[in-house]
């Protein structure tokens, strides 16, 4: 039942992946963001950050309601990255499989958390990248489905030039099929997927060292779940007829069979029930309710230093990654998506999952580097030399899970201001060579064009002639980035947009 219960949780996330793309309609049909409203640890630090919670997040507290009943059935039943990891154990080597319940290197997740809880209470938010399902999502969609995306064009691609006969009438309903069904609109390109990429493939390499490596060593998500796990009423009881034989320690994967002696590590222990199996005295039984045996429990092994040492770190995280000049170097062209909320407040609420990069129509959306400074890290940017934010689409709000990105309406969407375009006259064809070009006008979605045209008369070669120029209406304009996705001059546009007069917050949409 556990590995029925893994598998299909797993195969839902991946389907809920798959459909948080643009399908030819600007709604999501399905709840995308599931996985992320019922972690728990999401919930805690975006309370403790910006002092309010999604309404959504709330579901997080079935997932603790399970935990208290039934321990840390989550980790064990359905975490998909967990899932993964198990998978990936299976490859270990026998002889890494054997006498881990003495790993000390458990104690670490607990001090992660620690100092992830402290960080956010002092309004430090960046439990998004290392909490599992945002790790998850986001080197899916950075690093992942890029690649796969690609993989499957070039092999039908193939299919198609060799054009064997039987293969091809075969292939092309397949690929028509995935293309509708499961490809992305577009490929996707993203700056951080080759960074991304290694420390995903690390984690599940990992499991190759120890079984399960990042769900007993470095998860938060599961730390927060063990303390809570510690006060269950599920037990766990090794009967007299037990001999010693150590198998239930050797093969536990998570190191909380913790020793012949029948002691159990509560808070390690996922609940996956193969030491009841494998016993071949069965000797181990888990129920609520006590029976003959010896039961003994072990705490988790913290040391007080490593406590401290893991507060003070988080406590003087904040200063130290808000001196640095990066944010104001950068802030200029550091553009967000439409009904992001003010910069202090998006940063308090974003969680790096990377949903609204995947869900972008144009790919525009890219994972920051240092553009907001280090507390910024793989939160969304516009990027206007990918793409652009497309005047109709409201995607990204649907699928933020903590509000970061405000729901907008179509009718609210064109009237929000992200930002401004500028022309560089210096480069600007029309103004610097005297010939007309008209790409940025004819591309500009709004409405009423917020690209319009001047007559100038120039001097030319041929003597002096009359040219329409651009110029741009600043009230507008609502930088959506088109035009300088579509300037002729790719290497730098003629034509740019920047983050000056955006409308963020209360009153962050234009008047009528």
């Amino acid at each position: 039942m556990r590995r029925i219960s893994q598998w299909f949780f797993l195969i839902l996330f991946l389907f809920l992946f798959i459909k948080t793309a643009y399908k030819g309609t600007d709604q999501i049909a399905y709840p995308v963001r599931i996985f992320l409203h019922f972690d728990p640890l999401i919930m805690v630090t975006t309370f403790l950050s910006s002092h309010q919670v999604p309404q959504a997040l709330f579901l997080s507290f079935i997932t603790v309601a399970f935990t208290l009943v039934f321990g840390r059935v989550f980790c064990g039943w359905v975490c998909p990255l967990g899932t993964l990891n198990d998978f990936m154990g299976r490859f270990a080597p026998k002889e890494r499989r054997k006498e881990q319940q003495g790993d000390r290197g458990q104690r670490i997740k607990y001090y992660i958390l620690f100092f992830l809880l402290v960080s956010s209470l002092f309004t430090l938010q960046i439990t998004g990248l290392v909490d599992p399902i945002s790790l998850l999502i986001r080197s899916l969609a950075v690093t992942v489905e890029p690649v796969v995306n690609l993989m499957v064009h070039v092999t039908f691609d193939l299919f198609y030039r060799a054009d064997i006969p039987g293969v091809t009438a075969i292939s092309e309903p397949l690929y028509l099929f995935l293309k509708r069904h499961v490809l992305a609109f577009r490929q996707p390109l993203f700056y951080q997927g080759v960074v991304i990429g290694l420390i995903f493939a690390a984690l599940l390499a990992a499991n190759l060292y120890r079984r399960r490596f990042w769900c007993t060593h470095l998860c938060p998500l599961g730390a927060l779940l063990g303390l809570i796990a510690r006060i269950s009423p599920m037990k766990r009881i090794v009967g007299d007829q037990c001999n010693s034989c150590s198998l239930c320690v050797q093969e536990c994967r998570t190191g909380a069979a913790a020793d012949r002696e029948g002691a159990w590590k509560k808070a390690e222990c996922v609940m996956c029930g193969e030491c009841q199996e494998d016993c071949p005295q069965d000797a181990v039984r888990f129920g609520f309710a006590s029976f003959n045996g010896k039961g003994r429990r072990a705490g988790i092994d913290l040391q007080r230093r490593g406590v401290i040492a893991a507060l003070l770190a988080g406590i003087f995280m904040v200063p130290l990654v808000r001196i640095n000049p990066l944010y104001k170097r950068g802030q200029g062209k550091l553009i967000r998506p439409p009904g992001a909320l003010p910069e202090e407040e998006f940063l308090r609420r974003c969680v790096r999952c990377g949903e609204c990069l995947k869900v972008c129509l144009t790919n525009g959306l890219q994972p920051s580097l240092f553009e907001a400074g280090l507390e910024g890290i793989w939160t969304p940017r516009f990027d206007f030399h990918i793409g652009y934010c497309q005047y109709y689409c409201t995607l990204c709000g649907q699928v933020c899970p903590t509000g970061a990105i405000r729901e907008l309406t179509q009718e609210e969407k064109g009237r929000t201001k992200i930002g401004l375009a500028y022309i560089d006259k210096n480069r600007c064809i029309p103004y610097a060579q005297g010939i007309e070009c008209i790409v940025c006008e004819e591309h500009c979605p709004t409405p009423d064009k917020a690209i319009k045209f001047e007559v100038a008369e120039v001097m030319t070669k041929k003597g002096r002639k009359k040219i329409r120029r651009p110029i741009v209406d600043l009230n507008l304009c609502i930088g959506c980035g088109i035009c300088e996705y579509k300037c002729p001059l790719h290497d730098q546009p003629a034509i740019i947009c920047t983050r000056l007069g955006e409308t963020r917050g209360e009153d962050f949409l234009l008047p009528l």
